[in-house]
């Protein structure tokens, strides 16, 4: 999700704790759940639905074009690497190309973005060989997990990379993307957002985002939901003919009003669909108190904005920002929110339809406590086998369930 400079990305979400809502489940087995934990993430398939480090490097640039971190190596900054992958147990994180809302406004801008972040993470797999390789099929993966590679799958952040050509769908199919997430931060050509202010554009999906789900069915691209407006997601679902994920959203029993997570009735019609709802981990999309905070700091960054006849592209809002967090720290959320969100959704709608969608590298300073980088996926697993949940399930939940859509959409697609 990398934060917008909108008036709702104005700032880093924050969390507290909240009320926690979990299965009545049988004990689990004797035994040291933290390192059973830790052994089912090196020996299952993990994937991650949404991981941002492209952008993230494409912000820290040289001044010859090339990142500045390695990540093959172990970095300082930043929430994924290859040894800290390796050591969270995590095979096939969703590079996501992510397209700020703001390029829309200029004539293929959106287009020329994204192909240099898949030239990116390209160049990244062909540096690196023997750490890494891109993961263009359900197959590839799972070949390249067998080879101690971590798999760099693509997923496409803001259909705006479209532009207004239904054909790019089939170029970047063909350029290792297998999923686009139709929005983002505001109303595109393709259908609203969830995070759009005022009246939305095309109330659901436009007449080219219809089109565009068409042809993402038929040349082998999922359909991802998340940041869509609860109206789009529904014409979603009933344009395409093919399962859909939400690649990074969480849900909003746990934090009403959020329309940017999923409604109960939304996850049901996911299900129904054959989908996958993959939990997010910012403490944004986890806790109510994130939201009440990122309200106050909303309301105070605008009062500041008008005070001082500021825009909010101006930099002195993002100081404004920067230390009104310093001086009010929000508490994070917990492993155990995350846990709360999984249950949920098994509650709702089964063990089938759930995956994960970490946004690391995407929601600043707001993970959770344990939940912290990439190397951490082992805390989840040990608080989810402490609620009983056993081997099989957690293998769906890593990766099983995603594979599943990922390979019907692969197996239906036309030339």
């Amino acid at each position: 999700m990398k934060t917008p400079l909108t008036l709702l990305g104005l700032v880093l979400l924050t969390a507290a704790s909240c009320s926690h809502e979990s299965l009545t489940r049988p004990a689990p087995p004797p035994g040291d759940s933290a390192e059973r934990g830790r052994e089912l993430a090196r020996r299952l398939i993990i994937v991650d639905g949404h991981i941002d480090v492209p952008y993230r490097l494409q912000e820290k640039l040289s001044p010859e074009g090339e990142p500045t971190e390695d990540i093959s190596q172990r970095t300082a900054g930043g929430d994924f690497d290859y040894p800290r992958a390796v050591e969270g147990g995590l095979d096939v994180p969703f590079m996501s190309i992510y397209i700020p809302a703001e390029l829309q406004k200029t004539a293929g801008a959106s287009k020329a973005l994204a192909d240099s972040l898949i030239d990116m993470v390209e160049k990244l797999a062909r540096t690196s060989p023997d750490k890494f390789a891109l993961a263009r099929s359900v197959d590839e993966a799972r070949r390249n997990t067998s080879e101690g590679k971590v798999s760099f799958a693509m997923g496409i952040e803001n259909g705006s990379a479209l532009e207004d050509s239904v054909a790019n769908v089939a170029h970047f199919q063909k350029r290792g993307v297998r999923y686009i997430t139709l929005t983002h931060s505001a109303d595109n050509l393709l259908g609203d957002s969830s995070y759009a202010e005022g009246a939305h554009r095309w109330n659901g999906l436009s007449p080219l985002g219809k089109q565009v789900v068409a042809e993402m069915n038929r040349v082998g691209i999922m359909v991802d939901v998340s940041h869509l407006s609860d109206a789009t997601i529904r014409q979603v679902l009933e344009t395409s003919q093919q399962p859909v994920i939400a690649s990074h959203s969480s849900c909003r029993h746990f934090t009403p009003g959020f329309e940017r997570n999923l409604s109960d009735e939304l996850i049901r019609a996911i299900a129904a669909k054959g989908g996958v709802v993959m939990i997010s981990f910012g403490s944004g999309f986890l806790l109510q108190a994130a939201q009440d905070h990122e309200k106050r700091l909303r309301e105070e960054a605008m009062a500041f904005i008008q005070q001082q006849g500021l825009t909010r592209e101006s930099p002195e809002v993002r100081t404004f920002i920067e230390n009104w967090l310093r001086e009010h720290p929000f508490p994070r959320a917990r492993v155990e929110d995350v846990a709360d969100h999984i249950d949920h959704v098994v509650k709702l709608v089964g063990i089938d339809h759930v995956g994960l969608g970490s946004d690391f590298d995407g929601v600043g300073p707001t993970l959770p406590v344990g939940l912290e980088d990439v190397s951490r996926y082992p805390n989840l697993f040990r608080v989810l086998l402490e609620r009983g949940y056993g081997e099989a399930e957690l293998e769906k939940l890593a990766s099983g369930n995603v594979f599943r859509v990922w390979r019907q959409v692969e197996a239906t697609a036309r030339p």
